[in-house]
């Protein structure tokens, strides 16, 4: 686990890609470029926020990140977590171990609340969110359309102070 480098942006995108083009668990419909991935990685740090690369034998095995909640000055303490991990490598504990030092480094930079945003159907992801203690906050009903249905979305909300 470290923080992310411009080195590692090549293999997150393709980890993110697979997540866009496969699954509901993003609502993005086209993965981003090389060029959306530096952008991301410098708001995220300019933000005072972590951005983390988890690798398994030199090779990048996922990465997870957090970036504000909202853009109005009032929600600066509140931050969203997004988790990802390579499809190779599920199942060993990286997730939790990148959501458990995403809530550390938030703790460290005055962040008070973590929100996740999952769709109804992200199980294992809403299960990784709740053994950290995050609880459900509300759900937003038919919010997003991907891969011809329409996908509810829960909100999970962790406080860190």
């Amino acid at each position: 686990m470290r923080p992310t480098q411009p080195v590692d942006l090549d293999a997150i995108g393709l980890i993110y890609r697979h997540y866009v083009e496969n699954s509901v668990a993003t609502f993005e419909l086209v993965a981003p470029d090389r060029g959306e991935w530096e952008h991301r990685l410098q708001a995220v740090r300019a933000a005072g926020l972590p951005f983390l690369t988890a690798t398994v034998d030199g090779e990048v095995a996922g990465y997870g990140y957090c970036a504000p909640w909202k853009t109005r000055p009032a929600y600066r303490h509140t931050v969203e977590d997004s988790v990802y991990v390579a499809p190779h490598a599920r199942g060993r504990g990286i997730g939790g171990r990148l959501l458990d030092e995403l809530l550390i480094c938030c703790a460290q930079a005055g962040i008070r609340q973590v929100i996740a945003v999952i769709v109804d159907d992200g199980a294992d992801s809403a299960a990784l969110h709740r053994k950290r203690g995050f609880s459900e906050a509300g759900r937003l009903r038919a919010v997003g359309f991907k891969h011809d249905r329409w996908l509810d979305t829960v909100l999970l909300q962790r406080s860190l102070g």
